[in-house]
């Protein structure tokens, strides 16, 4: 029997997140609660297809009207509603060389958050690349009627690659340069805004043992958002690589991870540290200015990872991958958070920075429960003010008679000294009967002490 061991999983705080699979289907994970919740499916769109697996998917997070896209093995392009997954429309990828969708199919998809080419506030911009190189950058327009339909207001269109297969591609975040690498294709930099080639690598020189390793990456990212310069790629010899083209061609650090090759890269905020997903399942943090494995994260996946993605504000990452389950991860315990399965091989996942949990509450659950909580306040507040009153109350009262008692005083102050002056009179008349009798009572006291001490 295999040994089998349990996790504890506290929970993820309160987000969402987008998933996407072989069978075309696009479901939505929510984790509500700030102290740590469960994730669960809470939305499915579109029905399974294995013709419509997503291939690629890029998401547009805007506050005012969200979007995202996919990339099918149909060879078509969706753009929908990323509040509620309704299709804005959709958009043909057909190669002009005539292949079918499986020979030149798309491997990287962006969408442009700011306005490209000549777009108006009824279109977006999409950059799409496929497998044997073709790249192109498109401004589309939806159009009223019918549903659905779209029409492409202006195109760029040019090749990355003369030979070999495209794997990875990336766009930066000012979104003015991109990045391309494959089989057979060395990572490569394009300015958009020319369409012109500014930097390729060179492959490392052959080992100790003169054998040389083939060309063959499998997925590339920027290190920094505030800095295009600095490249990490994952290769299928199990290599990652980081590049500085402003320094060399060739990679400024190489360093090798476990034995299976590198299927997904992710880099962190901070800047300099990466996150690196290999076919068997491990899943790690590396530190980029030196190349040290931080850590890798517990609970070892049992499928290929595919996807990675950092939550724009919270300290959580999410993967996925082969074996059907996103996992929710804590990036500085890196202990797993919750896990969810999802019954279809996953292809990418993505998170939704402007999720809300408190304004997805209905307004009828608020609305009585603030009534209870306002009539529990009004029976606390009468409960705590009736005794600070009476106290108050009776305070009062006293300091009103000690000032009536005064002004009694003052007016009776006449009475007063008479009734003194007569007192003093007795007093010195009761003076010459009161002495000797103190004084016999003294003697008395005075020999009864002696004699007892006889």
């Amino acid at each position: 029997m295999p040994r089998t061991t349990t996790l504890e999983c506290p929970g993820c705080p309160s987000l969402r997140a987008l998933t996407f699979d072989v069978l075309g289907l696009i479901k939505v994970v929510e984790a509500r609660g700030k102290e740590g919740g469960a994730p669960k499916v809470v939305e499915r769109w579109g029905e399974p297809d294995s013709s419509k697996c997503v291939l690629a998917a890029s998401i547009n997070d805007r506050k005012r009207d969200p979007l995202f896209a996919v990339a099918r093995k149909t060879d078509t392009i969706e753009v929908r509603s990323l509040v509620n997954g309704d299709l804005r429309f959709t958009v043909s990828n057909v190669s002009d060389a005539g292949l079918p969708p499986e020979d030149d199919a798309v491997v990287g998809l962006h969408l442009f958050a700011k306005q490209k080419l000549e777009q108006t506030s009824r279109s977006c911009t999409l950059l799409t690349c496929t497998t044997k190189g073709k790249v192109s950058m498109r401004s589309i327009e939806a159009n009223e009627s019918p549903a659905g339909s779209a029409s492409i207001s202006s195109s760029r269109t040019w090749s990355v690659c003369a030979s070999g297969n495209i794997f990875c591609s990336k766009v930066d975040e000012s979104e003015n340069y991109a990045l391309f690498g494959g089989k057979g294709v060395e990572v490569n930099m394009w300015d958009l805004e020319n369409c012109t080639k500014i930097w390729t690598a060179k492959s490392p020189p052959k080992n100790s043992l003169s054998i040389f390793t083939p060309t063959w990456f499998t997925s590339a990212t920027f290190l920094s958002k505030d800095d295009h310069r600095k490249i990490v790629a994952g290769t299928n010899s199990h290599q990652v690589r980081l590049y500085d083209i402003s320094a060399q061609r060739r990679p400024v650090i190489s360093f090798d991870f476990r034995e299976t090759p590198i299927k997904a890269v992710a880099q962190d905020l901070n800047g300099y540290t990466v996150y690196i997903g290999n076919g068997s399942g491990d899943l790690a943090s590396v530190d980029m200015r030196t190349g040290k494995l931080l850590g890798c994260f517990l609970g070892k996946c049992s499928g290929s990872i595919r996807s990675i993605a950092m939550h724009p504000e919270l300290p959580v990452i999410a993967s996925c991958g082969l074996d059907s389950y996103v996992r929710f991860w804590d990036i500085k315990t890196r202990q797993l958070l919750s896990a969810v399965y999802l019954k279809q091989h996953l292809t990418n996942i993505f998170f939704d920075s402007n999720f809300d949990d408190e304004a997805l509450k209905p307004a009828v659950a608020d609305t009585s429960l603030n009534s209870q909580s306002a009539n529990e306040t009004e029976i606390r507040d009468k409960e705590e003010t009736l005794p600070l009153k009476r106290k108050n109350a009776s305070k009062k009262d006293g300091r009103h008679k000690k000032k009536k008692e005064t002004k009694e005083n003052e007016g009776s102050g006449d009475v007063s000294i008479e009734n003194d002056r007569c007192n003093k009179k007795a007093l010195k008349e009761n003076k010459g009967d009161e002495k000797p009798k103190l004084k016999k009572k003294s003697k008395r006291s005075k020999c009864e002490v002696v004699e007892d001490a006889s």
